[in-house]
């Protein structure tokens, strides 16, 4: 008689098996789609898990100057009008002179799906493509149905939304200059002894951010980065579609928008 293991009598009892060996790639011990709950707003609360091998890692939605971050496409959901990412910190993970944030062992990512029809049922289904890397990086794909959703919220899913950056109490102060290819934007943050830094353009992928550069400044941290359009001139870039992440020993915190410095 075949034994089933543990990990998978596990997923049984949740109504879902995980993507067997031969269907994942290297690095990846599975993969799923967790059931989640209803909340008090009709919406479902749920998340993407993977289980990484020992010493590979997967990026976070900002990786830095290398590392591909992780896409989804939600076609193969019903009833479904939007979905909203709830990120956990990510770790400032370093390779030689490389600085990347991603995660290691497990990556928990939390979502909130918003039914089109409250009144029917909303059904997950999603493809995801990521990174995946040890001493070479791979791109990676799964397909993924989510089980019906469960009665109570689900610890895993509860203490991994605790771990999203902290919104910071006021926005910072930024100097923006321009340089020869885009601008240059330079944030003074009331934290200090930070790991690493990331900064997004909200809505403008085909921006391209450097790594920011961290200097201590007072009792704060200024974080000083590259903003690269397509046109590699000089633009206008709009302060507050800017996002900016800091990642410490306790957490993380995050800011969009920030005010000039006079």
């Amino acid at each position: 008689m075949t034994r089933i293991p543990a990990i998978a009598l596990g997923f049984l009892a949740l109504g879902v098996l995980p993507l067997s060996a031969q269907d994942l790639p290297p690095g990846l011990e599975s993969a799923r789609l967790l059931p989640g709950w209803i909340d008090d707003q009709g919406n479902r609360i749920a998340a993407l898990e993977l289980r990484l091998a020992p010493g590979w890692k997967t990026y976070w939605r900002s990786p830095g100057d290398s590392g591909l971050p992780p896409s989804f496409d939600w076609q193969d959901s019903s009833n479904l009008a939007d979905i909203t990412l709830h990120w956990p910190a990510p770790e400032a993970i370093r390779s030689g002179d490389d600085l990347t944030l991603g995660y290691h062992d497990l990556l928990v990512l939390p979502f909130t799906a918003r039914p089109a029809d409250p009144a029917q049922p909303l059904r997950l289904g999603t493809t995801v493509d990521f990174g995946l890397c040890e001493k070479i990086c791979i791109p990676a794909n799964v397909a993924l149905q989510a089980p019906d959703p469960g009665a109570m919220p689900d610890p895993q899913i509860e203490a991994a939304l605790k771990t999203v950056p902290r919104p910071l109490a006021q926005r910072p102060l930024c100097r923006l200059t321009g340089i020869e290819d885009g601008m240059r934007l330079s944030a003074l943050l009331p934290q200090a002894g930070a790991e690493a830094a990331a900064m997004e353009v909200m809505g403008h992928p085909d921006i391209w951010v450097s790594s920011p550069v961290l200097q201590s400044e007072g009792n704060g941290t200024r974080a000083t980065a590259d903003f690269v359009a397509p046109s590699a001139q000089p633009f206008d870039l709009d302060l507050a579609e800017v996002r900016i992440t800091l990642i410490g020993a306790d957490g993380a915190v995050e800011t969009q928008g920030c005010d000039p410095q006079g």
